[in-house]
């Protein structure tokens, strides 16, 4: 085999850092929105506003860094405009720093968008993407503004990086008629396939994690579009449980670090069509359900290595705050016991053997 969409909540999407560290959305209600800044890294989180002179659009992006700034993507008259927001003091009291970083042109048929939280937590990217061509857009980190690091033959979706360094970024590419899967290297520019498992199969990439390989996908190649998984680099098939294939569409969007060379054992975090969340390991032939949080900034959280799932939430009484959960045990595999085949009579010993006649 070869081989963090984040999702519209009532106000915004909701974006984690890849290090777990930060976190950023666009708060308020109606047209008074702004950037907010959260800090996951302390004993407790809390929230910092990041408000301007005017308000945010509800169709700008936010993207937090490693070192607690937060990107924002606007549209601005005919450009894609990129700034880095942070807090900073002022004698009037807290105030938002503002860091414009340039623009794309905008053009006629072509999406823009950011791309998850880059690993290396320094930088960040978007992706242009029209019928024919989608090209990589590096949007911060560069010292000279927004530039092109790749140019993709075909329209691509979705985004997952492959690597911690920030360097493969997995792209699902519709081109001649079908979606693939395929691999960029940043760093050399170079496209190589990813997910081809028939040759007129949709095969798209979902989740990916670094450390154990394992791979989420979804595929029509079991005749329907179905959840499966998989291992980076590995000769084995790619299976398709049946306990997935029973939640519809469910869309996983979290998976335990840390599980080096132990993909099966890693926990997944799927958001159920229902709106409920949806535990699951690979080695399972089950999935636990449980009921969202209230509040639950939809389709977002965060695994520890250990094996506990972080899900953000605000609600009127708590405007910043996360649930944890614990990833439960497996259950043992039922026992399945054969009925004994027959057998031929066995002498019995002799001290055990009736005394007739007593």
């Amino acid at each position: 085999m070869t081989v963090c969409a984040i999702e519209v909540t009532t106000t915004a999407a909701f974006g984690i850092a890849a290090d777990g560290s930060y976190a950023a959305r666009l708060a308020g209600e109606g047209d008074a929105l702004y950037a907010e800044r959260w800090t996951l890294a302390g004993p407790e989180p809390y929230a910092v506003p990041l408000p301007l002179a005017q308000p945010e659009e509800a169709d700008s992006e936010v993207l937090p860094l490693a070192d607690g700034r937060v990107l924002i993507h606007r549209r601005v008259a005919e450009r894609h405009a990129f700034a880095l927001l942070y807090p900073t003091g002022a004698e009037a009291g807290p105030s938002t720093g503002e860091l414009q970083l340039g623009g794309v042109d905008v053009r006629e048929g072509v999406r823009v968008r950011l791309l998850p939280p880059c690993p290396d937590g320094a930088g960040a990217f978007a992706l242009a993407a029209e019928d024919t061509m989608s090209t990589v857009w590096q949007v911060a980190g560069s010292p000279s503004g927004p530039r092109p690091v790749a140019r993709i033959p075909g329209r691509c979706s979705g985004g997952v990086w492959l690597d911690r360094s920030g360097r493969l970024l997995a792209l699902d590419r519709e081109l001649d008629g079908t979606t693939k899967a395929v691999a960029v290297d940043l760093g050399r520019t170079e496209v190589s396939p990813l997910l081809q498992i028939t040759e007129d199969s949709d095969d798209r990439l979902l989740l990916a994690d670094p450390d154990s390989g394992l791979l989420l996908i979804r595929s029509d190649a079991p005749g329907e579009p179905r959840l499966g998984w998989g291992v980076l680099g590995s000769s084995l098939p790619l299976r398709f449980p049946e306990c997935l294939a029973r939640l519809g569409d469910a869309r996983p969007f979290a998976v335990q670090p840390g599980q080096a060379l132990m993909p099966e054992t890693c926990g997944v975090a799927l958001r159920l069509p229902e709106g409920d969340i949806g535990l699951w390991r690979p080695a399972d032939r089950h999935v636990f359900r449980l009921g969202a949080p209230a509040g639950w900034l939809g389709g977002t959280g965060l695994w520890s290595p250990q094996g506990r799932l972080q899900l953000p939430y605000a609600t009127p009484e708590v405007p910043c705050g996360i649930l944890g959960l614990n990833l439960p045990a497996s259950p043992p595999p039922p026992v399945v016991l054969d009925p004994p085949a027959p057998t031929a009579p066995r002498p019995v010993p002799l001290q055990q053997a009736p005394l007739a006649g007593r």
